[in-house]
Protein backbone atom coordinates (compact mmCIF):
# COMPACT_ATOMS: atom_id res chain seq x y z
CA UNK A 1 0.00 0.00 0.00
CA UNK A 2 1.44 3.42 -0.89
CA UNK A 3 2.09 5.85 1.94
CA UNK A 4 -0.54 8.60 1.88
CA UNK A 5 1.58 10.96 3.99
CA UNK A 6 4.96 10.46 2.31
CA UNK A 7 5.49 14.11 1.39
CA UNK A 8 4.50 15.29 4.88
CA UNK A 9 6.59 12.58 6.57
CA UNK A 10 9.67 13.42 4.48
CA UNK A 11 9.52 17.01 5.71
CA UNK A 12 9.78 15.78 9.31
CA UNK A 13 12.08 12.79 8.78
CA UNK A 14 15.44 13.27 10.51
CA UNK A 15 17.20 10.31 8.88
CA UNK A 16 20.47 11.47 7.38
CA UNK A 17 21.45 8.11 5.87
CA UNK A 18 22.15 8.75 2.16
CA UNK A 19 19.87 6.82 -0.15
CA UNK A 20 17.60 5.46 2.58
CA UNK A 21 14.73 3.73 0.78
CA UNK A 22 12.50 4.09 3.84
CA UNK A 23 12.81 7.88 4.25
CA UNK A 24 9.35 9.20 5.09
CA UNK A 25 7.88 5.70 5.19
CA UNK A 26 7.60 5.47 8.97
CA UNK A 27 5.87 2.07 9.08
CA UNK A 28 8.58 0.50 6.93
CA UNK A 29 11.33 2.23 8.90
CA UNK A 30 10.07 1.09 12.31
CA UNK A 31 9.58 -2.49 11.04
CA UNK A 32 13.06 -2.55 9.49
CA UNK A 33 14.82 -1.33 12.61
CA UNK A 34 12.73 -3.54 14.88
CA UNK A 35 13.78 -6.62 12.88
CA UNK A 36 17.39 -5.53 13.46
CA UNK A 37 16.91 -4.87 17.19
CA UNK A 38 17.39 -1.15 16.64
CA UNK A 39 15.49 2.12 16.96
CA UNK A 40 14.79 4.47 14.03
CA UNK A 41 17.01 7.54 13.68
CA UNK A 42 14.16 9.88 14.64
CA UNK A 43 14.44 8.63 18.23
CA UNK A 44 17.94 10.11 18.53
CA UNK A 45 19.23 13.67 18.90
CA UNK A 46 20.69 15.09 15.67
CA UNK A 47 24.39 14.47 16.49
CA UNK A 48 23.68 10.96 17.74
CA UNK A 49 21.56 10.14 14.68
CA UNK A 50 24.51 11.05 12.45
CA UNK A 51 26.57 8.19 13.95
CA UNK A 52 24.11 5.65 12.46
CA UNK A 53 24.35 3.67 15.71
CA UNK A 54 20.71 2.73 16.19
CA UNK A 55 21.29 0.23 18.99
CA UNK A 56 19.17 0.10 22.14
CA UNK A 57 22.39 0.30 24.14
CA UNK A 58 23.50 3.55 22.50
CA UNK A 59 20.05 5.04 23.00
CA UNK A 60 20.08 4.10 26.70
CA UNK A 61 23.57 5.55 27.13
CA UNK A 62 22.54 8.85 25.57
CA UNK A 63 19.53 9.28 27.79
CA UNK A 64 21.15 8.00 30.98
CA UNK A 65 23.80 10.74 30.57
CA UNK A 66 21.13 13.46 30.64
CA UNK A 67 20.69 13.32 34.41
Amino acid sequence: MPCEKLKENCQMCTCSYPGCSRKGRCCECVAYHRRNNELPGCFFPKKAEATYDRSYEYFATLYSERD
